[in-house]
């Protein structure tokens, strides 16, 4: 696609994203939180897109490339968030008493079930070369393999509707649901969450085994802030910084972040028209999480923020001259559907993924986020040989 084409395909995108946002806006209370949601959702990709962020990508890169920018920015964006958590969640809750959970917070059942989807995410992650965050936004990107791995989340979200009411039965129904809140106050979460995100900060630098590259400076005009707005990649940092407060301003206005809701709810739609639901589903809809619900809506807020991602990041991988499609090989839908497949029943299981659970439940003080953290890092160990050997041996973005 010609450069001038790309740019003006850019503006007509976000000019698209604009006028969405200003007619929701317009209407009821309603609509004001669909149209906020369309603008965090074009935010949220934006800043994906532009910094890379991705939780497989930045976490191979420390393993496989010894470069820690991006699980630094990871580990910032926890940080920023749970200070932003608890500035909102202490003006709601002033005092943490056992029985009350904030509001919507991402506070999961720690059970063996959610370490197990956990890792199976994460081996997901791994095998399709993403989170699923990641190839939302690198949908605007060309990639081959990013279509099939939504197909196969979807299939994998219907896959974890059928195992799930054994599960439930089995372990998750008497799993513990645990606010640290509850057993350190606000100031004890905050200061033992910054403490281990430092000690995991120190062994990420530990492991380094790059050099820093002396960058590379543009005159300072107009064409100069263009390119580093607009083409060149944004440090991973500022992407830790502004992921953090995305999470916390989201949670204060619509409901905390997560993208697997949306594709959740499709998934359980679809089953439930052709009959192939469990007549119940367990307790499934009483616990916290990215939901999934039948739809009765055309539009939803995770829906319309999953819309924003997508055409956003689209707008700004075409701005960055990084719109590059090409047709997928056997390899690449190989490694879509079935990693898709495993991040679908991991997400399903766990209710919700790096950014649900892992990312939201962390800022919100839960347990079941760490629990999420070190599992799906191992899933990510173990799915690394296979990540390698279905790149031909090449590290891939």
């Amino acid at each position: 696609m010609a450069r001038s084409v790309s740019i003006l395909a850019a503006f007509v995108l976000t000019g698209a994203i604009l006028l969405g946002i200003l007619h929701l806006s317009a209407g009821d209370a309603a609509s004001r939180a669909l149209g906020l949601s369309l603008a965090l959702g074009a935010v949220f990709g934006a800043v994906l897109q532009r910094t890379r962020f991705c939780f497989f990508c930045h976490t191979r890169d420390l393993i496989e490339g010894g470069d820690p920018r991006g699980v630094l920015s990871i580990l910032l964006a926890l940080a920023v968030g749970t200070a932003g958590y608890v500035l909102v969640i202490g003006a709601w809750l002033p005092v943490p008493l056992p029985g009350r959970l904030p509001p919507d917070a991402h506070i999961g059942p720690v059970s063996v079930a959610l370490a197990a989807a956990a890792f199976v995410f994460g081996l997901g992650m791994a095998v399709s070369g993403s989170c699923i965050s990641a190839h939302l936004y690198r949908l605007g990107e060309g990639s081959p393999t990013a279509p099939f791995a939504l197909l196969g989340t979807t299939a994998g979200f219907a896959l974890g509707f059928f195992t799930w009411n054994s599960l439930y039965l089995a372990v998750i129904s008497d799993a513990p649901v645990v606010w640290l809140p509850y057993h350190l106050g606000y100031a004890g979460t905050l200061g033992a969450t910054f403490a281990a995100l430092v000690l995991l900060a120190l062994l990420a630098l530990r492991a380094s085994r790059t050099t820093a590259e002396p960058a590379r400076s543009r005159p300072l005009d107009i064409s100069g802030a263009a390119h580093a707005i607009f083409v060149a990649r944004w440090p991973a940092l500022v992407g830790g910084v502004a992921v953090g407060v995305l999470s916390a301003a989201s949670y204060l206005r619509v409901g905390p972040l997560g993208v697997t809701a949306e594709i959740g709810s499709l998934a359980r739609t679809a089953a439930n028209g052709a009959g192939w639901l469990p007549d119940t589903l367990h307790g499934l809809d009483s616990f916290r999480g990215c939901a999934t619900a039948i739809q009765t809506v055309l539009l939803s807020e995770n829906g319309v923020f999953i819309a924003g991602l997508a055409v956003a990041s689209f707008a700004a991988a075409l701005a960055a001259g990084q719109f590059t499609p090409r047709r997928p090989t056997g390899r690449d839908i190989f490694a879509g559907l079935a990693g898709g497949v495993l991040m679908g029943w991991g997400a399903m299981t766990a209710l919700g993924c790096t950014v649900g659970v892992l990312l939201s439940g962390i800022h919100a003080g839960a347990l079941s986020g760490w629990v999420f953290l070190i599992a799906s890092f191992l899933g990510v160990v173990a799915g690394l040989p296979l990540r390698r050997r279905l790149a031909g041996g090449r590290i891939t973005h």
